[in-house]
């Protein structure tokens, strides 16, 4: 189980980089993306890992008691995750606010990090 969910947390960890990179990029170049070829199929392909990671967190976190991980804060970083997945690809999108997600999305999968290899 904690194999899982290192490796599904370090896939989380580069899609939440490759959000930055695309959100940069698109903010550069103002290149709008294809809605069917290009956003759809990303967004679909890390909401599947973040399901997968979400439902292996929440059986790791009912197994064992940990002070600093909660079922909300696995829930939350999900939400902010699928967001930061379509948002990436519209730079009209407030930076200060896409920026700050990101960020909370990385602390909180580092600690995840941290908790599990414990």
């Amino acid at each position: 189980m904690a194999e899982e969910i290192l490796n599904l947390t370090e896939k989380l960890l580069q899609y939440n980089h490759l959000f930055i990179k695309y959100y940069q990029d698109g903010r550069e170049t103002g290149i709008t993306h294809d809605f069917e070829n290009v956003i759809k199929p990303f967004v679909d392909e890390v909401s599947v890992i973040t399901n997968q990671w979400k439902n292996a967190m929440k059986m790791w976190l009912s197994g064992s008691n940990h002070k600093h991980l909660h079922l909300k804060q696995i829930e939350t970083t999900a939400e902010h995750i699928e967001q930061l997945s379509v948002q990436a690809f519209f730079p009209k999108t407030s930076k200060s606010r896409f920026l700050n997600s990101g960020r909370t999305v990385e602390y909180f999968l580092l600690e995840v990090i941290k908790e599990v290899k414990q």
